[in-house]
Formats: C-alpha cells, sequence, structure tokens
C-alpha cells in the first residue's frame, strides 16, 4: 500500500468516528466532545475520560489508547485489524468507548 493509499482508506476511518459521535450525541446522552487536530482524534467523555485514535502513516497503522491500553491496527484489504488479534477497529471502539462511557456505543466506518 501506498502512503496515499493509506491516507484514503485512514482518513474514511476517522470520518466514521467524527459522524458516529455525532450519531451518538444526537441518540443518547453520552456526550462525547470528539476533537480533531490533523490526523489525530480525541474523544472526550462525561466522566473526562479520553480516547484518542492516531494516524501512523510512516507506519500504515492506525493506533488507538483507551483507558485499557494501547493498540495498533493494519488494514488487511477489508478492515483494520488490531496487530496482535484483539479485533476490528470500529468493534474495539465501539467496546472501549461503552466501558469509558458507562453505556453502550456503537460506531460504525
Amino acid at each position: 500500500m501506498t502512503d496515499s493509499e493509506f491516507m484514503d482508506v485512514a482518513e474514511r476511518v476517522l470520518k466514521g468516528v467524527e459522524t458516529s459521535c455525532d450519531r451518538i450525541n444526537d441518540d443518547s446522552d453520552a456526550d462525547i466532545d470528539n476533537q480533531r487536530s490533523g490526523g489525530m482524534i480525541t474523544l472526550v467523555f462525561a466522566n473526562r475520560s479520553q480516547i484518542v485514535v492516531n494516524l501512523q502513516k510512516p507506519l500504515h497503522e492506525i493506533w488507538m489508547a483507551a483507558k485499557c491500553g494501547g493498540f495498533h491496527y493494519q488494514f488487511d484489504g477489508k478492515q483494520w485489524m488490531d496487530t496482535k488479534g484483539q479485533g476490528e477497529f470500529f468493534s474495539s471502539l465501539s467496546s472501549y468507548a461503552s466501558a469509558q462511557a458507562g453505556q453502550s456505543l456503537s460506531f460504525t466506518a
């Protein structure tokens, strides 16, 4: 994958995170503040905990830092999978965000 291809595919992930936050805020009382700065999105929850999603262009990875730990994701041609076998990006983000928000949240591409 070229850097340009990586950026195209990875940008869709960041847009999915932003769109999901907007939907979640409209449909629930989760009140997630999402702040974007270049290739990084910081999600801030009502309890002030955070999740950070960051593009790592040189490695062609997406990194996620949550209260439960840090995770690296690589594109397998269809979806972004954890490099240590911990699952798909949006499924993992949904799980980690739900734990931090104290309610069930669903993030999608």
